[in-house]
């Protein structure tokens, strides 16, 4: 009766009858789904960066069903709360448009999707043979904390992890060059567009 009772028990969950966990991880990947499609889709800016929070954490929400709480609070205070705000910073200073804007469609949309689906097709490829050849450690921490994450990506992972730093490192110094370009521009009495000539080249002073 024991034996009967717990075959029933471990088979009381499968394809046909999914968990809650399963549910609501199906559930916050519709929302997130259809979030990035609104992303994508709008033409208004800054409501692509707010609905760009809502996929952002919805990723973050499916890390946490998966277990992986570190990751989850990675994506939190990078993505949404670095990347997001750098994004609507970026709008406020560069004056873009708030409301609807035709000048913001690109007219490269089929380049856009067959890269979109280019690499949608590279991840699903690389999460299935992931799947296929990768295997837990029941025995060993679990599986997305910080203990595993850390262990795995400084034992495996070291190079790619330093030349990302170095490449990051490499766009922050090429973002001082071009801003010190324009803001060192010389502006004496021998440049005609300089406060040293405010009326410019082809006017005269009375």
């Amino acid at each position: 009766m024991t034996l009967a009772a717990t075959a029933a028990a471990t088979a009381g969950h499968g394809f046909l009858s999914p968990s809650g966990v399963e549910i609501a991880f199906v559930l916050v990947g519709l929302v997130t789904f259809g979030a990035a499609l609104v992303t994508v889709t709008t033409r208004q800016l800054v409501h692509a960066a707010l609905w760009l929070v809502v996929t952002l954490g919805g990723l973050a929400v499916e890390y946490l069903l998966l277990t992986a709480e570190f990751i989850a609070w990675v994506q939190v205070l990078i993505y949404v709360g670095s990347v997001v705000v750098l994004l609507l910073f970026g709008l406020m200073l560069t004056k873009a448009p708030i409301g609807h804007s035709p000048d913001a469609d690109s007219e490269n949309r089929k380049v856009a999707l067959a890269v979109a689906v280019a690499a949608a097709a590279a991840l699903v490829w690389v999460v299935v043979d992931a799947f296929r050849t990768t295997w837990v450690d029941l025995d060993g921490p679990a599986q997305g904390s910080t203990e595993a994450s850390g262990q795995f990506l400084f034992r495996h992972w070291v190079l790619p992890f330093e030349a990302l730093s170095v490449l990051l490192l490499a766009a922050l110094v090429g973002a001082i060059v071009l801003s010190r370009k324009k803001s060192d521009t010389p502006t004496g009495p021998g440049n005609p567009t300089g406060p040293g000539n405010p009326t410019g080249p082809g006017k005269e002073t009375r």
